[in-house]
């Protein structure tokens, strides 16, 4: 049984590293291991020439999963066959968020598929329904008797409804609906089958003639309900509160109730999640999508499924109501090997359950929707993922992807001319790199800086308080070179070269700290070739910008003999980072420059001092891949500081103690003490808001694997963790790395 469906970073994995994660978590097997890993088709083509007419080949779809999510207290990863971007991405990602409110409920009360049989040729009809009512149940005994093995199971036909309608030409009709429990198969072969069997009887007592014999597919007997709380802290973005989106989502949704333009928009992004199930499980989707878009006229006029409201505690409650009627079982689920798959990843134990996993995936999509369009706008989600279709459809290279992709949304002009255009530019700062290190590099000054992990005192260093951080030494190589032509920066991270476009006017990060450094050290105009050499990601709360910044300097000041004294390194450096995050409380820098492990300060009146290490201390940092902005996140604490100074004060004093204590235990390598401050420190961090759900999941894996201590390092909002772990480091980084996270060596 699955215990937690939560992957951290699971979509930045390769297609091989999520298969191999699914199956770790038992989701599916060694043989499906092998059919996924081969790349090839699930359905043969003498399959698929058993299963329909006129066979010529075999269509694909992406076959994707959506992992996160909490159905009824059950954890799920549901299979998805779709085609569309965003999708998968989107209901993942409100399944993690409806954690917080106890995830998903759903409910399907009762399963019932209705059978039509319509009677013409009848003069009384109100008579001749009084006497069939009569013969009720004796159809409905005729029905079971001739469904033996239905009724074991313990199904069968449960009641017949009487309806008479009149038609175009005047001429009256009457139509029975006989409501089968079909367990759990979908049930149409079964229904027509009763409707056909029953037929006779009932022309013989009417004397009429039965000319439609056939289920229908407006299950209105086959409701299923899906509810879910997301909790109003969750909800807020950069630039809204969580009331402003709870409140946009809930006026959105009430012009779907009104409105049948949008109602219908609002209705096809339900189905884009349920649909998306039902392929993947070898259901109806056309019958799913008939009943739904039916039930939603029912009274009348069309409109939403779904219903966004206000809690009484003032979260935002979803709820979605709607018809599914499908099955896990039956001969046409049977011989599609796909299908097989899709139904061993949902795990569903009935055919409710899945109907139930159907509308809660449902009521997600619902809400990644509305949540997009009262923020962002649809847009730049569908964009990022758009961008990257267009990239693959293109061959643009592994190493070159992410980059690409990136470069294309920032343009604007996400097509595949733009896409082929910046892989060549790619290619060529390979090209031309790969000439330059065979010659004019090996000639070039280098500087070297150290990157740096907090292990205490986040957020609370910018109020002057004590911070504990390690260096990661030469984590960043700076060569620089003097040249004719205007002045040139190659980033080289993580085997990806890239080259800056300088000359674009309000330059910022390391392009803006070049042109800083370069007025500082007066190269006047003079122009150079800088080139840069990274261990570390950016973004990801270990300093990068800081070591980049101190690389150069150094690689200058070896360029043109400037006898730099560290401490003047330092100043340069944080001056460097009042660009990049505005208000720094100095660290980063310091380790840059010193690459020393310290208990900093800021503070005059505190000295910083440096700290003389027994052995380097048993520490795995991982790096999640979700960017974090320092900026953000110092002016974020700064607001909720402002609303509760003595509440923050005091918790920043907390952390203070904590860092000094800690910088006690390091040296005396008491990682058990170290391990509980840098937990306490993390609970503290989190209180403050400046965790996510995917660190505390990281933080989790950490600590689950045998870390003493593990906790967000750097200004969170994204970013990494750092975890103590005395004997158990493989292990750890081992579980973080399964989880998606990219492993940081304290030294290379």
């Amino acid at each position: 049984m699955l215990t937690d469906s939560c992957i951290p970073g699971f979509y930045r994995l390769s297609v091989s590293e999520r298969i191999n994660a699914l199956a770790e978590l038992g989701v599916i097997s060694p043989q499906e291991v092998r059919a996924l890993q081969g790349g090839s088709h699930l359905l043969t083509l003498d399959t698929a020439e058993k299963m329909i007419e006129n066979v010529v080949g075999i269509f694909g779809l992406p076959f994707a999963v959506a992992p996160n999510f909490l159905i009824n207290g059950r954890e799920c990863v549901v299979p998805m066959v779709v085609e569309e971007p965003s999708i998968v991405a989107g209901v993942s990602g409100a399944a993690k968020m409806a954690r917080a409110g106890g995830g998903f409920q759903a409910e399907q009360i009762e399963s019932l598929l209705a059978g039509q049989i319509q009677l013409i040729d009848i003069d009384e009809v109100d008579t001749v329904i009084q006497m069939l009512v009569g013969h009720k149940d004796s159809l409905l005994d005729q029905a079971n008797t001739l469904q033996p093995r239905l009724v074991a199971r313990g199904g069968g036909a449960r009641d017949i409804e009487f309806f008479k309608y009149r038609l175009a030409d005047g001429q009256w009709t009457v139509v029975l609906h006989i409501l089968v429990d079909t367990c759990d198969a979908m049930g149409a072969n079964i229904v027509n089958s009763v409707c056909e069997s029953i037929a006779p009887a009932i022309e013989s007592l009417s004397g009429g003639r039965a000319v439609l014999k056939i289920l229908s597919n407006l299950a209105e007997r086959s409701l299923a309900t899906a509810r879910v709380v997301m909790p109003l802290a969750n909800l807020a973005t950069d630039n809204l509160s969580g009331e402003e989106v709870r409140d946009r989502i809930v006026v959105a949704t009430r012009l779907a109730e009104v409105n049948p333009y949008r109602a219908a928009t609002h209705n096809k992004g339900i189905m884009n999640g349920v649909d998306a199930v039902a392929i993947a499980t070898g259901n109806d989707w056309r019958a799913i999508e008939a009943a739904a878009h039916a039930y939603a006229v029912k009274k009348g006029a069309y409109r939403s499924l779904s219903r966004w409201s206000i809690a009484a505690n003032g979260d935002l409650a979803g709820w979605l109501q709607m018809p599914i009627k499908i099955g896990i079982v039956g001969g046409s689920l049977q011989a599609n090997p796909g299908v097989a798959l899709g139904l061993r990843i949902a795990a569903a134990n009935s055919a409710t359950e899945l109907a139930c996993m159907m509308v809660a995936v449902g009521l997600a999509q619902n809400f990644a929707a509305l949540r997009a369009l009262a923020t962002d706008g649809i847009q730049k989600g569908h964009m990022g993922l758009h961008a990257r279709s267009v990239a693959a459809s293109v061959g643009v290279a592994a190493e070159h992807f992410d980059a690409v992709v990136a470069k294309m949304i920032e343009s604007g002009d996400v097509k595949a001319w733009k896409a082929e255009e910046l892989a060549a530019e790619f290619h060529s700062a390979v090209a031309r790199d790969e000439a330059d290190s065979a010659g004019q590099w090996a000639a070039a000054s280098v500087g070297v800086a150290a990157g740096k992990v907090i292990l205490l005192g986040e957020h609370a260093a910018v109020y002057d308080k004590h911070v504990l951080a390690l260096p990661l030494p030469d984590a960043v190589t700076a060569r620089v070179l003097e040249q004719e032509s205007a002045t040139r920066l190659i980033l080289h991270e993580q085997n990806v070269v890239t080259e800056v476009n300088l000359s674009e006017s309000g330059a910022s990060g390391i392009a803006a700290a070049l042109a800083l450094i370069m007025r500082r050290l007066k190269t006047g105009e003079r122009h150079f070739a800088v080139r840069i050499e990274s261990r570390i990601p950016v973004a990801m709360g270990l300093g990068a910008s800081a070591s980049f910044a101190v690389a150069i300097i150094r690689g200058f000041d070896a360029l043109l003999n400037l006898g730099m004294h560290n401490r003047d390194v330092d100043q340069l450096a944080f001056d460097c980072e009042k660009l990049a995050h505005g208000t720094p409380s100095g660290i980063d820098n310091n380790l840059a420059t010193y690459g020393q492990p310290v208990l900093f300060s800021k503070s005059r009146a505190t000295r910083t001092k440096p700290i003389d290490l027994a052995e380097a201390p048993p520490i795995v940092i991982a790096a999640s891949g979700v960017h974090g902005s320092t900026l953000e996140q110092v002016q974020g604490v700064r607001a909720r500081h402002a609303r509760h100074p003595a509440l923050y004060d005091t918790i920043f004093d907390e952390i203070d103690e904590m860092s000094i204590a800690g910088a006690a235990a390091l040296r005396r390598c008491d990682y058990d003490a170290l391990g509980s401050l840098m937990n306490v420190c993390h609970g503290l961090l989190n209180a403050i808001e400046v965790s996510t759900p995917e660190l505390e999941k990281l933080v989790q894996i950490a600590r689950q694997h045998g870390a003493t201590g593990a906790k967000l390092t750097g200004a969170g909002g994204g970013g990494s963790i750092v975890a103590l772990c005395p004997g158990c480091e493989k292990d750890v980084a081992a579980a973080l790395r399964t989880a998606g996270c990219q492993i940081i060596r304290l030294k290379k």
